[in-house]
């Protein structure tokens, strides 16, 4: 486990002001372009990165849908989460050496599981709960909860996007040649960093599981702050990214149970998910499993 790092050591930004980008450099190399591409031969073994939770294409076939909140219900995630570390804080700089001590990690079992937790999504993330649940949910057959997960889905962008576009936060890789688990895309490179969006995502997502399944709450949150940190190991996002995001779905959690939208459709999914796991399914893969467990035990943060 990496030593704990520093909570709450935030630096200030003025009252309205959009923060300039956070360049947050890293000693690991000298470079001060941008990082080349990786060897075609290593580059063809990584999965290219999942898209930006905002640009979730509709399926065909399904009707659009709408997040649960409007902009008055959603929450202020940039009033709630505050500036992300800078100014060569204690913060700033345990992020920096979080990064660091991660790249070692290429080539374990907890890099591997950090690469297949680069799918992220309703869908996938759904997957990634299947050890929790003790079966794999065959997603045709619950229509209520997908639903449910996708247009929380959408709830979840709305509360990402502001603060990366307001603090700007680049990514820890931008500016060195230091490992990641996916392919380097200028995209990527050009996509901000705080809070992170998966760390949203999962957090929001066990809090829905949980509610679902309370007999598991403790178990569907453990596996999402170990989806969390995958982002750090990866090398894709700054530890306190992770944490923001944590706090961030959190917030859309508590928002999204005053609407009574998303309530009655928390019940849908709740007698639906019972008859489904009433009836039996597919077993989900023991290696799998153990993965996770492993990386359960081993915290990042």
């Amino acid at each position: 486990m990496l030593a704990t790092l520093p909570v709450g050591v935030l630096a200030q930004t003025a009252p309205g002001q959009p923060a300039p980008p956070q360049t947050s450099p890293v000693p690991t190399s000298p470079a001060t372009t941008a990082p080349a591409p990786n060897k075609p031969a290593e580059a063809a073994q990584k999965p290219n990165s999942a898209p930006a939770v905002s640009a979730a294409p509709l399926t065909p076939g399904k009707p659009a849908r709408a997040p649960y909140l409007s902009d008055a219900q959603a929450p202020d995630t940039v009033a709630i989460l505050g500036a992300p570390p800078r100014g060569q804080s204690a913060a700033e700089a345990a992020d920096k050496a979080a990064f660091v001590a991660t790249r070692a990690l290429k080539g374990t079992p907890r890099w591997a599981l950090a690469t297949t937790d680069v799918a992220d999504g309703a869908s996938a993330i759904l997957d990634d709960f299947a050890c929790v649940i003790g079966q794999r949910i065959e997603q045709s057959r619950a229509p209520a909860l997908m639903t449910l997960m996708e247009r929380a889905r959408l709830d979840i962008a709305h509360a990402t996007r502001a603060p990366k576009l307001h603090y700007r936060r680049l990514r820890p890789f931008v500016g060195n040649d230091a490992e990641i688990c996916v392919v380097r895309t200028s995209e990527l490179g050009n996509a901000f960093s705080f809070p992170s969006s998966h760390a949203t995502q999962s957090w929001t997502y066990a809090a829905i599981m949980a509610a679902l399944m309370p007999e598991k709450a403790t178990q569907f949150f453990v596996r999402a702050r170990s989806y969390g940190e995958s982002r750090i190991v990866c090398g894709l996002h700054w530890a306190s990214d992770i944490e923001a995001g944590r706090t961030a779905g959190s917030a859309v959690f508590a928002a999204l149970q005053g609407d009574a939208t998303f309530r009655a459709d928390l019940e849908k999914a709740r007698v639906e998910l019972g008859k489904l796991l009433a009836s039996g399914g597919a077993a989900p893969d023991q290696a799998v499993c153990a993965r996770e467990d492993a990386a359960a035990r081993e915290p990042i943060l």
